[in-house]
Parts: structure tokens; C-alpha cells; sequence
């Protein structure tokens, strides 16, 4: 694969049946022109293209003897202008402050955070919107457990993504 000057994107890959229900739920509540991704979950926003053989070293490290990490759909966050699912895992977030400190140095502000995990299925829309759609799923939530299969790199090419790789968690 060829390398590119733009900047990594780290996600948690989700197992194949939780994929399809996040897409199915952005594709129905997300604007269309605006929906030029895959339902994804964070772990790194923006990573350096420099750093990838070091970034892809940890992840093979971190995966190859990390089981699926437990993680369950919480509750919905109301994100202003769109909607989101809570994700909880700890486990999923301690390998992710894991990878925050090999990565110091090299993370941007937005980075350098613990992050909310979430599943946005609604953003940019007008704050009513966004309103009506979280009370409207909040209504209807049942929280439930999430596979996390493994984790994925990305380069962001200024809207959509590029896949680099994923690797699947593989410890006991």
C-alpha cells in the first residue's frame, strides 16, 4: 500500500453484526451528504503519517495478546447538533491511554484527552433535530453488550477514510 501525507485515524473495529446495526442507524438518521464514513468508534483522531511504522508495531503488540475487550452500549449522548451512542469498556479505553502514553509527544490536543467513546449516528443537523432524535432513541434504549473485534488505522483524506489495516484482538 502506498503512504500517505495525511493524517492516521485509529477506530475500534466492531464485531460484523454491531457494524451493521450502527450503519443501519447512521444511515438512516445521518445527512446523507455528510455521510462519507462507515459508523466508526474513535480511539485517535490524528495521528502523524510519520510515525506509522511505530503506531502499527504497538497495535501488533497491543492486539496480539489482548482479548476482545468486554464493552457495552450504554446510553445515548445528546452531541448539540446530532446524536451518539455511549460506549463503555474500560478495558478498551486503559489500551487506549496505553497507546496515549508510547504515542506522547506525537498527539494533538484533541489526542492528548480522555475520550468519550461513542457511536455518532446523527451530527450537523439543526440542534431541534438532533433533540427530537435523542429523545426519540432514549425512549427506546435497552443497554446491551458490544463486540470490539480489533482495532483499524485510517488515513483521513480531507472527508473520507482510507483503510491502512485492522487487527483483530487474539490474546485469551
Amino acid at each position: 500500500m502506498e503512504r500517505l501525507n495525511k493524517p492516521i485515524i485509529m477506530t475500534a473495529q466492531m464485531g460484523k453484526a454491531d457494524a451493521a446495526w450502527a450503519d443501519s442507524q447512521r444511515k438512516c438518521y445521518f445527512p446523507p451528504e455528510r455521510n462519507v464514513v462507515a459508523a466508526h468508534i474513535t480511539l485517535f483522531h490524528h495521528l502523524p503519517p510519520q510515525a506509522l511504522d511505530e503506531i502499527k508495531s504497538s497495535i501488533v503488540e497491543l492486539t496480539s495478546s489482548m482479548p476482545k475487550p468486554d464493552a457495552r452500549l450504554s446510553g445515548l449522548i445528546h452531541l448539540g447538533r446530532g446524536v451518539a451512542y455511549r460506549l463503555e469498556s474500560p478495558q478498551l479505553l486503559a489500551m487506549r491511554m496505553e497507546l496515549a502514553d508510547r504515542f506522547a509527544g506525537l498527539l494533538v490536543a484533541q489526542d492528548q484527552q480522555t475520550p468519550r467513546l461513542h457511536i455518532t449516528v446523527q451530527n450537523k443537523v439543526i440542534p431541534r433535530e438532533a433533540k427530537d432524535l435523542f429523545e426519540e432513541l432514549s425512549a427506546e434504549f435497552e443497554p446491551r453488550s458490544f463486540i470490539i473485534q480489533g482495532i483499524g488505522l485510517h488515513y483521513y483524506l480531507d472527508g473520507p477514510w482510507q483503510i491502512i489495516g485492522d487487527w483483530s484482538f487474539r490474546g485469551r
